[in-house]
């Protein structure tokens, strides 16, 4: 057993209501199984809210809390907002009060799935590198230029630290228990947990090469795509594509057709509709803000092909569309950072 001079760090989680249970859990199981291989308790944890009782998750499971007025003047080495669906609602002063309040103190504050956002609103990530689940890059870039929005799995850039939630939240764990504890220590807690394959610094949210139940889509498919998912904003002609991808177009219209069930066009004006549905449900941007964004010329085009894609039009979508939906496109964003591999990935 090895010997610890200072054994234990506390780790205070503030939940949201909606937030994802899995992801939470994930993050917290690693320092679990830590404390337990070693036999001594090196984390301690708690769970907060802004109200304190049972917060509901976003999979209808509650948890118990504690209010953050009452753990206000209790010192943080780590202070984790995990948050999911529409942040914006849960950035209240008090909740940046607190996390302000920890960054003066000098901890270190991070975020799960959309805590970023809440953590950029208290102006905490300026000129900082953050990253968000995948499906709310593109209304995190728009909201908050002067952060640099990683596509990586987690970040860790000083003691501002985020991850884009789901599996990649034990990955994140493991790392902190890693560079306090060593490696020893993190493979031994990846192992009690069955976490075989701890994902390094730098491993994207969305691997262009690996899909989950193996290589389905020809690679002439993918780079078409690749092509339509780096124009959504100017959209190319479909010859043009094929150029770039280099396939002939009528063999690129055979392959869609025969794995994904559309004409090349239909795909590229859904992955921009796709864009533009996330701006629409995440964002206060204009509709002709959002219409050029991705990729039409006219707002009333863009509004006959939203309401035809999602079945309703984009201004009641903003009130009524704040819920998952199906089909979102990967990635949704046009810009894209230079994300290193080192130790700030």
């Amino acid at each position: 057993m090895a010997s610890y001079l200072n054994p234990s760090l506390h780790l205070r989680l503030i939940v949201t209501p909606n937030f994802n249970m899995a992801a939470t859990m994930g993050f917290v199981d690693p320092f679990r199984a830590a404390n337990y291989l070693e036999g001594i308790t090196l984390f301690t944890w708690e769970f907060v809210s802004e109200t304190g009782g049972e917060c509901l998750s976003s999979n209808g499971v509650g948890i118990g809390t504690k209010s953050l007025l009452s753990v206000r003047d209790v010192p943080a080495d780590f202070l984790i907002l995990s948050s999911s669906w529409t942040p914006e609602d849960y950035g209240s002063d008090v909740i940046q009060t607190a996390l302000r309040h920890a960054a003066r103190r000098g901890g270190t504050i991070g975020a799960i799935d959309t805590g970023a956002f809440v953590m950029a609103k208290a102006g905490l990530l300026a000129g900082r590198r953050a990253t968000v689940h995948y499906e709310h890059i593109d209304a995190f870039q728009e909201l908050y230029p002067d952060v640099e929005v990683s596509e990586n799995l987690y970040v860790f850039d000083g003691n501002r630290i985020s991850c884009c939630g789901g599996a990649a939240s034990v990955d994140f764990a493991l790392h902190i228990i890693q560079g306090i504890h060593g490696s020893g220590l993190a493979n031994a807690a990846a192992r009690y947990v069955f976490h075989p394959n701890l994902r390094e610094r730098g491993t994207p949210q969305n691997p262009q090469t690996h899909e989950p139940l193996g290589s389905t889509v020809p690679e002439a498919v993918r780079r078409a795509i690749k092509v339509m998912e780096d124009n959504l904003e100017e959209p190319m002609l479909i010859p043009e594509i094929c150029r770039l991808a280099e396939v002939s177009h009528r063999q690129l219209d055979r392959l869609f057709s025969q794995y994904l069930k559309k004409t090349p066009a239909l795909y590229y004006r859904d992955i921009r509709l796709d864009r533009a549905r996330g701006l629409v449900t995440q964002t206060t941007l204009s509709m002709g803000e959002i219409a050029v964004a991705s990729g039409f010329a006219s707002q009333v085009h863009f509004s006959r092909a939203y309401k035809d894609r999602f079945g309703l039009p984009p201004i009641k979508d903003r009130i009524e569309g704040r819920i998952p939906f199906e089909f979102r496109a990967w990635p949704m964003h046009r810009k894209r950072s230079s994300d290193s591999f080192g130790d700030s990935g």
